[in-house]
């Protein structure tokens, strides 16, 4: 039986939500330099929850200082965050939407200059002055993962994601070309997914039974094959420890990098996949419109993110819902449109600097 953009939808732990859309994890500098939340990023997520969204989720938040990778980037490694958070989820809360803090530590794209501290990785880079983590650190790691987790639920936050994509520090960990490390870390599948298992089994320990918990992960493009990417996918959707999946395709309508999979889609090739005890599956990427959220839905996704279309659109969930026809604007846009929906001065200014025409003005 086909499901529309504005079903609700549940899940096996934690609140339902009031349709099929969420928010997609935004960079947008708009928080502290200290890692609380900023005036700017609250009116950003709280005006996409009054436009209607099911799930709003944060940009990737900090679980530790030397994760960090760009200015004004919330974060969740010391209790001093938890204000901000409690601030935030009350807020989403009263306006109908459903919360997430999307947990990240950026890996070898640490940004010392803003950190302070050496980037790190599953595996060195001398050339970018980036050292390789030593054991102790690994498993300091996927603590503060949890301790992360932990704060937020105390904030009244509904749920975290794992930022397991588009190359940050987890990613890199499934590097099967360079990740080679001999302390169970590294080299075989199982032990390149180790630290995945490690974070969930703890957060699900260190959580209550109604609190979600997803994972982010990229289908290819990141040192591993589509092949590993799926049967992780598979591994994820049916272990029982997971809410949900989100799977990052970039573009959900391309064919795979992988010719073996063609003429399937991306959003089809994941779509099929089965799933167990109620976890669900959700798809980011070039959906634009009604019409692609609807088609991602028939090709069996649970549940889609807009990430580019709601920052042009703080109403899209309400408006591709409510609009069969619905198509989003495009950039360029002004500065003063931004603004109009809410996107403040510094993430206006991210958007100029690091994304070829987007803004305008």
């Amino acid at each position: 039986m086909s499901v529309s953009l504005a079903d609700p939808i549940a899940f096996p732990r934690g609140p339902g939500w009031r349709n099929r859309i969420a928010l997609a994890p935004l960079t947008n500098w708009q928080s502290h330099d200290d890692g609380t939340l900023g005036d700017d990023e609250y009116r950003f997520l709280t005006r996409r929850a009054e436009g209607g969204f099911g799930l709003v989720m944060t940009c990737a938040a900090a679980v530790q200082k030397s994760g960090v990778s760009f200015p004004g980037q919330l974060a969740v490694y010391s209790d001093d965050h938890v204000e901000g958070l409690a601030r935030l989820a009350a807020g989403l809360r009263a306006r109908g939407a459903a919360s997430a803090v999307q947990l990240q530590h950026a890996g070898s794209r640490g940004n010392p200059e803003i950190s302070g501290e050496q980037a790190v990785s599953p595996f060195a880079y001398a050339k970018r002055n980036v050292r390789a983590l030593t054991t102790a650190e690994v498993e300091q790691l996927v603590r503060d993962f949890v301790a992360a987790a932990v704060r937020c639920e105390r904030a009244g936050i509904d749920g975290v994601e794992l930022h397991g994509a588009h190359g940050y520090m987890l990613c890199q960990f499934l590097n099967a070309e360079e990740n080679n490390r001999d302390d169970g870390y590294g080299g075989s599948y199982r032990n390149r997914t180790r630290i995945y298992r490690e974070i969930i089994d703890g957060i699900r320990a260190a959580t209550g039974a109604d609190f979600q918990l997803g994972v982010r992960l990229s289908p290819e493009k990141y040192a591993y094959s589509t092949d590993e990417a799926i049967a992780f996918a598979e591994e994820l959707l049916g272990g029982g420890q997971l809410d949900y999946l989100d799977m990052s395709l970039w573009d959900s309508f391309k064919l795979p990098d992988e010719s073996g999979y063609h003429p399937a889609r991306l959003v089809d090739v994941f779509g099929r996949l089965p799933r167990s005890g109620g976890v669900r599956l959700g798809v980011a990427g070039h959906i634009f419109s009604s019409k692609d959220a609807q088609d991602c839905l028939d090709s069996g996704a649970d549940f889609v993110f807009f990430g580019r279309g709601a920052i042009l659109h703080h109403d899209m969930a309400r408006r591709a819902i409510e609009e069969p026809e619905f198509v989003s604007k495009t950039f360029p846009v002004t500065r003063d449109y931004l603004a109009q929906q809410a996107v403040g001065p510094a993430f206006q200014t991210y958007l100029a600097t690091g994304w070829k025409n987007y803004v305008a003005d």
